[in-house]
């Protein structure tokens, strides 16, 4: 079922499978601002990731000393989440663990997101509760998709000096190589091809926003990073639209670790604990 929230500004759906936002609809000018899913190219909107984002080697990975396996991304985008209620212009939905999920991944544990309107921007705030007696592992993803042309812009708010990490496209695995995509600059063109080597993933970004204008039409999005420590940005090739990817996590690189307490950017919850991230968007 799709849950509906809405101002004076935005109006916005979120779906309970996988508490997925649907829809970033401007009043204002009656656009739909959120990709719309269309399978010619890709039919996600804007999943969450977690516990893990991308993929583990083999897709599995090892937690004192047992094996446990895990699809790209987790599993939380693929379950039914809890709607946890609506107060005006905001809404949140949870998630907890099942069998299934301890199958995977052997926590107990609570994710809750809250959707916030605020005039013309968007909150998505994310919060992993760690309900275990020990520490628990864990990363988190934003992945939406913002309705866009070839052409359109992506400007930092300030100058950057980023590489992007090369992918094995086989595997979806960080191979040691980099790829310069910006020397002391601000703007990333979205173009036809830029996206054949599979997303630019940066780390260290500055900037505290992203901005996706156009010169083709009205619409503008400002987003809001909140310092997160690695930043994806993605479409397939050609596609009518483009991923600003927040991450608190990232894909394995091809260098195996012992223990996924040892995985690159993750995050080590403590028992009764929290872990906290949000973005922001403006819709213009």
């Amino acid at each position: 079922m799709i849950r509906y929230i809405e101002n004076d500004y935005l109006k916005i759906g979120v779906n309970e499978l996988g508490s997925e936002l649907t829809s970033i609809i401007n009043k204002i000018n009656g656009e739909e601002y959120l990709w719309q899913g269309d399978e010619k190219y890709w039919t996600g909107r804007s999943p969450i990731l977690f516990p893990i984002v991308g993929r583990l080697i083999e897709d599995c990975y090892y937690l004192d000393g047992k094996k446990y396996t895990m699809p790209k991304h987790g599993f939380a985008r693929r379950m039914l989440w809890k709607f946890g209620g609506a107060d005006g212009s905001s809404m949140f939905f949870t998630l907890s663990q099942t069998e299934e999920t301890l199958a995977m991944y052997p926590y107990d544990f609570t994710v809750k997101v809250t959707f916030t309107l605020d005039r013309n921007a968007l909150k998505v705030t994310h919060e992993i509760i760690n309900e275990t007696s020990g520490v628990m592992y864990a990363s988190l993803g934003a992945h939406p998709a913002f309705n866009c042309s070839i052409g359109d812009r992506l400007v930092f708010s300030e100058n950057e000096t980023l590489d992007t990490v090369r992918i094995d496209l086989v595997n979806s695995l960080r191979l040691p190589e980099m790829i310069p995509v910006l020397n002391d600059e601000r703007v990333i063109t979205v173009t036809e091809d830029i996206f054949n080597e599979d997303a630019l993933i940066f780390s260290g970004v500055k900037s505290d926003t992203l901005t996706l204008e156009s010169d083709n039409h009205s619409r503008k999005v400002i987003f809001h990073l909140n310092n997160s420590p690695w930043l994806g940005i993605w479409a397939k090739p050609g596609a009518p639209y483009v991923c600003i990817e927040p991450w608190c996590g990232v894909n394995d690189s091809t260098e195996k670790k012992e223990d996924f307490s040892q995985k690159d950017a993750i995050n080590a919850i403590p028992a009764g604990e929290s872990f906290v991230y949000s973005w922001t968007a403006e819709i213009i």
